[in-house]
């Protein structure tokens, strides 16, 4: 440890302890993360220093982040994997290769933060590890998704991560890690250290006012006095201050050696080999440069060229005139071998390039390429806009602002994805290009959720192609009413997309749309059947809007058929997208026949992904799952997030939940309210499956004129649709507005042979139900019997008790619930359980979730101890976890 370090740690006890309690819990297997967050300068490099010296026994192994290299792909993540890649697994090899630069090819997206956390978990099995991330506010941001989702499933490991951050610079999932903020020094702590530093003797009203100014930041402490000396410093952030003090100390060196530190400031890397030889291509005595550097306490050479903070490095850059940078990063460029760093080479002469420069420009391009291959969308935006910038042609310069504009979208930063669309001029672009910036102005729009502009710009984006390109503008229409879906932003899109429809056009999802909504079901129905059935299977380029249409049709086929190949898609691509609806969809197939346990299963892996992104989960099979269960707090509570959400088609899927669960518990007022809303939103296959809980609920409250009125629209719906679903639903809801026995049992005679288990236990419940208040109590117990065995099977346990309860007003008491497997286990232990029980092994589940194989195993003795088994062998006798879908 520096003398720096060990002075600047003068009262900083607590966080000394906090530090000491993770490196003990890593040891004991349970590892664990920790940011420190603070102004710069407050001392968290110092501490990162002395975790590191506390840690004996321990691999240590350090990255930091670069204010200049923010948009490298995995830059940080290479840095921390670098010192222990001899552990690399073959199976993961390739993907970490890629995603470094050092290998062709375009990984999963999810493999490279796997692959990095089976790295480290099998290089800690040898011994406990240290990963020490700094300056973490300048991580790029692949190194950041990858590093949060290390530190978020290292609980059952030897290793200890710590990041090192500024505050008020968050960085997406840092900061749902656990924090501690590290603060100024008391002005008695303060005072200690100033009277440690014996460099430079300081008059007292100097003392008092530099204690004020410095407000406990122990780097201002230290560094200030060496710039102020007795004069009274005029007033300043203290960061700029301290930054002054560096330049002032970099002022005094020899000419080759300020011009080494500048290059040093411009090679984040700090690889020692690839600053020398950029250093002797600019003629700099070497040894006498870097001897005159060390002395001066700004840096040090040993295995990587560091800095003694980052707020010299930043001095060194920032000292520099622009002319000494391009000559530093030109050097660099030189220096850097193109065929295992070229994308940092092309970033280099990007940065030592003044003016447009078309040479420079194309190797940006196949930079952003490679880039976005390998998942580093931020990086691949980046290259493209200075692309832009250094175009010559004009037309150039637009299509790469459009591709950076698009790559920055990805990245999930939607306003400088404005920013740069608003760069372009579109007063001199042709109609197909006009079209295009529409049609990305609506998409960041849509995912900024502006309201009503989105699909407005993307709806005025075909406009303008309708008379030149018909196919296009076509295509877009749809593009709206998928963007929509993907985004949860779907409320009123359809209507707005119809609206500018053409009256006529071909026979495709577009014209079938419109069918539907200008001629009613009965007509529309057959066409969007047609075009989903059809040889070309158009839908695979709108999947969110093929099983919305599904669900319109009342086709669990289609649905399962779309579900199917969204999970082949999804693992052969590896899109997020397609993965995570895939998974959304298996889990509400699981749903509606019956398999709650696959439900969760799925449910649990849509999580991983989400989570492996840092993006939040979907909410809508939850709601459907707890719905069914039975579960009040938990549907009321999903409820209230997806309000706060405020997406339109996310509320109406919380109100048709919120109508099962008070059918299922028998408050039909709240029901038929919660039906009404669902009903109201007016969305495609939302609106369908709420028309028979709205229609149960008010004949439960005695509203004959609402029941008949929403069985009205359900038979439009149902009978042109036709399938046994359709039909089975409509028979149920009909009898309960008619009350005409042969209704009840045709909902029987419809459903018995399909997998809608849900929907044949409800048919079983109603039909029995109606026979009690007839009078005929054997006829009755015979149906709730059997309703009342099939809900319990399948877990729906407010339909269960209503059921029960049925029963018993017959004179019989119905038996015990049956026990389901899933009922005392987590979603994520389900999804561990099952594909166990299937004969995974560890490993194959961690790749499944995201976990490492000692994390799967720690949840497999939390799973045998929940069942009351010890072997994965009994797990496969286990009930309902190798149940079919």
């Amino acid at each position: 440890m520096s003398a720096t370090s060990s002075r600047s740690l003068v009262g900083r006890h607590a966080e000394v302890d906090r530090l000491l309690a993770l490196i003990r819990a890593a040891e004991r297997g349970e590892g664990g993360a920790l940011v420190l967050r603070g102004e710069p300068g407050i001392g968290k490099s110092a501490l990162l220093d002395h975790v590191e010296q506390a840690a004996e026994g321990f691999q240590r192994i350090r990255a930091s982040g670069s204010e200049f290299e923010g948009e490298l792909p995995f830059a940080a993540l290479h840095q921390l994997c670098v010192p222990v890649l001899a552990h690399l697994d073959t199976l993961y090899r390739d993907a970490l290769l890629v995603a470094f630069g050092l290998a062709d090819g375009a990984p999963d997206p999810f493999r490279v933060s796997l692959a990095a956390l089976d790295l480290l978990t099998t290089a800690a099995a040898e011994r406990p590890l240290l990963c020490v991330i700094d300056d973490a506010h300048w991580l790029d941001a692949a190194s950041a998704r990858a590093l949060t989702f290390l530190a978020r499933r290292i609980s059952a490991e030897p290793i200890a991560m710590v990041f090192a951050a500024r505050d008020q610079e968050p960085v997406r999932g840092l900061d749902e890690l656990p924090g501690l903020t590290v603060g100024g020094l008391s002005d008695a702590e303060a005072r200690v250290l100033l009277a440690e530093e014996k460099t430079v003797t300081l008059d007292e009203r100097v003392r008092d006012r530099l204690l004020a100014e410095a407000r406990g930041n122990p780097l201002a402490l230290i560094e200030l006095p060496k710039a102020g000396g007795f004069a009274l410093p005029a007033p300043s952030p203290v960061a700029s201050r301290i930054e002054r003090s560096f330049r002032a100390r970099m002022a005094e060196l020899p000419p080759d050696a300020r011009q080494l530190l500048i290059l040093a400031s411009a090679e984040p890397t700090g690889d020692p080999a690839l600053l020398w030889t950029a250093a002797r291509q600019l003629g700099l005595d070497v040894p006498a440069a870097s001897a005159a550097a060390e002395a001066s306490g700004l840096i040090v050479f040993d295995t990587r060229a560091r800095f003694c903070h980052p707020l010299a490095r930043s001095a060194a850059y920032r000292a520099a005139e622009p002319h000494q940078r391009q000559t530093a990063h030109r050097a660099l460029a030189d220096a850097t071998d193109p065929a295992t760093a070229g994308d940092r080479r092309a970033w280099h002469r990007a940065q030592a390039t003044a003016g447009p420069d078309e040479e420079v420009a194309a190797e940006l391009e196949l930079s952003a390429s490679r880039a976005e291959a390998r998942g580093g969308v931020a990086a691949a935006a980046a290259f493209l806009e200075r692309a832009a910038a250094l175009s010559l042609d004009p037309g150039k310069q637009v299509e790469r602002t459009l591709a950076a504009a698009r790559a920055t979208l990805a990245a999930g930063r939607t306003e400088t994805a404005a920013d740069l669309v608003t760069s372009i001029d579109t007063s001199t672009l042709e109609v197909a290009k006009h079209a295009s910036v529409d049609l990305l102005r609506g998409q960041i729009a849509f995912v900024q959720g502006a309201g009503k502009a989105g699909p407005e710009l993307i709806l005025q984006a075909a406009q303008r192609l309708a008379a030149n390109d018909p196919e296009r503008s076509r295509e877009f229409l749809v593009a709206a009413l998928e963007m929509g879906l993907v985004v949860g932003r779907a409320a009123g899109v359809l209507d707005r997309v119809l609206a500018a429809a053409p009256p006529a056009g071909p026979p495709d999802l577009l014209s079938a749309l419109v069918r539907l909504t200008t001629e009613g079901h009965r007509a529309g129905v057959p066409a969007i059947r047609e075009v989903l059935t059809s040889d070309d299977a158009g839908w695979t380029r709108t999947p969110a809007l093929a099983t919305v249409l599904a669900g319109e049709l009342w086709d669990l086929d289609l649905h399962r058929t779309i579900v199917d190949w969204l999970a082949k898609t999804g693992q052969s691509t590896g899109s997020p997208m397609t993965l995570r609806l895939g998974r959304s969809q298996e889990a509400l197939y699981a749903v509606f026949t019956g398999n709650f346990g696959q439900a969760m299963a799925a449910i649990a892996e849509e999580e991983a992904i989400a989570d492996a992104l840092g993006d939040p989960p979907q909410l809508y099979p939850r709601v459907h799952l707890a719905a069914m269960r039975g579960r009040r707090q938990e549907v009321l509570d999903l409820f209230a997030e997806a309000t706060s959400r405020q997406t339109g088609q996310l509320t109406a899927n919380a109100y048709w939940a919120t109508s099962v669960l008070y059918n299922g518990l028998g408050d039909y007022p709240a029901a038929l309210t919660a039906a009404t809303h669902a009903v109201e939103s007016g969305d495609l296959f939302l609106t369908g499956i709420a028309l028979p809980e709205q229609i149960e609920a008010a004949v439960r409250c005695g509203e004959d004129t609402v029941a008949r009125s929403a069985l009205t629209s359900l038979l439009e719906r149902t009978e042109a649709a036709g399938t046994d679903f359709a039909l089975g639903v409509a028979a149920g809801a009909r009898a309960m507005v008619n009350g005409t026995e042969e209704d009840y049992v045709a909902a029987l005679s419809h459903l018995t042979d399909s997998p809608l288990s849900v929907q044949i236990a409800r048919a079983h419940l109603r039909y029995g139900e109606w026979l009690r208040r007839s009078g005929r109590r054997r006829d009755a117990r015979e149906q709730l019997r059997a309703a009342h065995e099939l809900l319990s099977k399948i877990g729906m346990e407010a339909f269960t008790r209503r059921a029960a309860d049925e029963l018993r007003a017959t004179g019989e008491v119905a038996r015990s619930r049956s026990e389901h497997t899933y009922d005392r286990l987590t979603m994520q232990e389900m999804h561990i359980a099952r594909e166990v029980a299937a004969g995974a092994t560890s490993k194959e589940v961690a790749t499944r979730l995201f976990l490492s194989p000692r994390t799967v195993d720690a949840h497999l003795r939390n799973i045998f101890r929940k069942l009351g088994i010890t072997s994965r062998r009994q797990l496969r006798g286990m009930p309902d976890l190798l149940e079919a879908g």
